[in-house]
C-alpha cells in the first residue's frame, strides 16, 4: 500500500489526484472522514467493490454505502422526500449516513440491500468534498478493519494482510474512533439505526 501524507486543513491537490486517478482505474484507496477512516472504491466498479468484501472478510449480501459530493447528487441515485431534504440540508456536511431508497440507477448489487435501500454519506470533511469532486461521481466508503473488529485509527497501524491488499491510502495521523450516526429516512419519520458522532438534533 502506497501511503500519501497529507495535512487536514491543507488537502495537497496532486495527492488527491492520485487518490481520485487510482479510484477511476478501479483500485482501493483509504481516506480520512470526519469520523473514522474509509475505505473505498468507484461506485460503479462491481470489481473493486466486492475487493474491498474480501479485504474485510466481510459477509456476502451486505451492503456498502457511498460518499456524494452534495444533496443534489445524492438524489441522483435516491429518493428524497421534501422533508428528508430540508433535514440532511440542514446537518450536511456532517457525521451522519442516510439510510434511503434507491433509485434504478445501475448500481451494483453490493451497494444497495435487500430492502432496495442505499446508504449515503457527505461528511464534513475537505479531503472527502475534493476527492470525491475529482473522481466526479460517488465513492463507496465503510470503515478500515476486518468486520465485526474495531475501526483502524491510523493507516500505520493496520495490519500488513490488510495493508497490502489496498493500493493506496491518504493519511493525516490517528483520528478518532467514533462512527456516524445512522438515521433511516425511508419512513415517515427519521428512524435512528446507531449512535454515533453525530448528535440527535434532527
Amino acid at each position: 500500500m502506497k501511503t500519501l501524507h497529507m495535512r487536514p486543513d491543507r488537502p495537497d491537490y496532486s495527492s488527491l489526484k492520485e487518490a481520485a486517478d487510482m479510484v477511476l482505474a478501479g483500485g482501493t484507496i483509504i481516506y480520512p472522514t470526519d469520523t473514522i477512516y474509509g475505505l473505498g472504491c468507484d461506485v460503479y466498479s462491481k470489481t473493486a467493490i466486492e475487493k474491498l468484501a474480501r479485504i474485510k472478510e466481510r459477509e456476502p449480501g451486505k451492503p456498502f454505502s457511498f460518499i456524494c459530493e452534495n444533496v443534489a447528487q445524492i438524489s441522483e441515485f435516491a429518493f428524497v422526500s421534501n422533508w428528508a431534504y430540508r433535514l440532511m440540508n440542514r446537518l450536511l456536511p456532517g457525521p451522519y449516513t442516510f439510510i434511503l431508497e434507491a433509485r434504478k440507477t445501475g448500481l451494483p448489487k453490493k451497494i444497495t440491500s435487500k430492502r432496495n435501500t442505499v446508504g449515503v454519506r457527505i461528511p464534513g470533511n475537505a479531503i472527502c468534498s475534493k476527492l470525491v469532486g475529482l473522481v466526479g461521481r460517488p465513492i463507496v466508503t465503510t470503515s478500515v478493519n476486518f468486520s465485526g473488529d474495531e475501526p483502524i485509527t491510523d493507516p500505520a497501524d493496520l495490519p500488513v494482510n490488510f495493508s497490502s491488499a489496498v493500493d493506496l491510502a491518504l493519511s493525516v495521523g490517528p483520528l478518532s474512533s467514533e462512527p456516524s450516526t445512522v438515521l433511516d429516512l425511508t419512513r415517515a419519520e427519521p428512524q435512528l439505526i446507531r449512535q454515533g458522532k453525530g448528535e440527535a438534533i434532527w
